[in-house]
């Protein structure tokens, strides 16, 4: 998830490689049948940007974030089995 939201901020010309982009994720695992099965996965992102860049891009950056798992294969793969949430932390400077 986290390339392909990288992706979409760079086609909106915000730089999201060289450690502007990063992100975290936490699963949470249920036993079925004795078996331990992923149940809910929450993935927060951070983006470091210029706080201009930012102000010129907030709009597209909202909608790369809203918009980017159902262009992702993996969310794509997996989501109706697991739940996903996200969050975006912007970090200004």
């Amino acid at each position: 998830m986290t390339g392909t939201f990288g992706g979409a901020l760079e086609a909106r010309g915000i730089p999201a490689g060289d450690g502007f982009l990063h992100s975290e994720s936490v699963g949470e695992l249920e036993k079925e049948g004795g078996v331990l099965v992923i149940k809910r996965v929450h993935v927060k992102y951070t983006l470091k940007v210029d706080s201009a860049l930012y102000a010129e891009k907030e709009a597209a950056v909202t909608r790369a974030f809203e918009l980017h798992p159902d262009s992702c294969p993996v969310y794509r793969s997996i989501h109706t089995a697991i739940d996903i949430t996200k969050e975006l932390e912007v970090v200004k400077g």
